[in-house]
């Protein structure tokens, strides 16, 4: 979906339309959860702090999420995919991979399908959406991204090579910024030059990761679309432009607890909660760090997880002044809602004085 949450904002307000809408709670603490296309071209970003996005368009309106909303246009266009196909694997509310190798509808191609698909969203939702279609799971995602906004573009299986050869080496899936200063210190700048070093020498340098690089440079990813999975994590994470201090990271830490919290709301519509909170961090030195607790009582609220996710920076044993170029926010410990309840009523009870 093409800037889904301020799109959702400017449909339903037809006076935010053509005006650069940023979806966030004003405040230091704050950061932007959505930009128009109108405010991107101030350089307004998701996840940016939202005074820097006011500093860079002094004339965006602010609106506060309503993930609500979101939610409820998400599963009206899942049930548009489902139309077509049951192998839908949703990444987040506005984004999913389909496998439409054998559809419901019998189109003649996967473009075909896609284009249904994309109809059907802008008849019925009033909204644009954004397709790529490819042989696999990750040139999919490449090619989604390629005519942005309502564009869609395809790469078919005798184009994949040519296709890739020029893009940055950034443009992979799993590069980071110092993965790609890695690379390019190497004079890898591009996929075609990542091609130049044979498997042997990417396993050398990198490990299994560099064998998984190699396979993405040729266009390899075996990896199925997955629906229906029972959920063992759900998550959020943000790589950032500067990399950041713990101190400074707590407006990020809110901001991804939202959207991992819409995400954990569609598992408890199954039936199903998490219990334990993680936090995740990636060094300057792009070191993985993880924290996690798994309280008592589970968070109630997207407010209660951020607060457990800000306090288990306590438990970051690093210097105060390192820096960090990612942080995560995740729910983790998926257990049955109903059981997990009474458990939680026993433990309370027991916790509580005589009377």
């Amino acid at each position: 979906m093409d800037a889904f949450y301020a799109s959702v904002e400017q449909r339903d307000d037809p006076s935010l339309r053509g005006k650069p809408v940023v979806v966030a709670w004003r405040g230091a603490r704050s950061v932007v959860c959505a930009a128009s296309y109108e405010a991107r071209k101030f350089g307004v970003r998701s996840a940016m702090p939202a005074v820097r996005a006011e500093r860079l368009c002094p004339q965006a309106v602010f609106v506060p999420p309503d993930f609500v909303r979101y939610k409820a246009v998400s599963r009206q266009v899942r049930e548009i995919f489902a139309r077509h196909t049951d192998l839908i694997e949703p990444l987040s509310l506005d984004e999913a991979y389909l496998d439409v190798t054998v559809t419901k509808t019998g189109l003649p191609s996967a473009t075909a399908t896609a284009e249904a698909i994309r109809t059907a969203i802008r008849e019925e939702t009033q909204l644009t959406a954004s397709a790529g279609v490819a042989p696999n799971k990750f040139l999919a995602k490449i090619a989604s991204d390629w005519n942005k906004p309502d564009g869609l573009f395809v790469v078919r299986p005798h184009q994949v090579m040519a296709f890739l050869a020029p893009l940055p080496v950034g443009r992979l899936p799993g590069v980071g910024k110092v993965m790609e200063a890695k690379l390019e210190a190497l004079g890898l700048k591009t996929v075609s030059d990542l091609r130049a070093l044979s498997e042997l020498e990417m396993e050398q340098r990198f490990g299994r990761w560099g064998v998984r690089l190699h396979e993405l440079s040729l266009g390899i990813d075996d990896h199925a679309v997955q629906p229906n999975q029972l959920t063992l994590q759900v998550s959020s994470e943000d790589t950032f432009e500067h990399d950041l201090t713990l101190d400074e990271l707590e407006p990020h830490i809110r901001y991804l607890a939202a959207k991992t919290w819409a995400a954990h709301q569609r598992e408890v519509q199954r039936g199903r909660v998490a219990r334990t909170v993680v936090l995740k961090l990636k060094t300057s030195d792009f070191h993985t760090l993880t924290r996690s607790l798994t309280p008592s009582v589970h968070p109630r609220s997207a407010e209660e997880l951020a607060d457990v996710a800000c306090a288990l920076r306590a438990r970051v044993e690093r210097p105060a002044d390192s820096r960090y170029r990612l942080v995560g926010v995740g729910l983790s410990g998926f257990v049955d809602q109903d059981s997990f309840v009474v458990q939680e009523d026993l433990f309370e009870s027991l916790a509580a004085p005589p009377t």
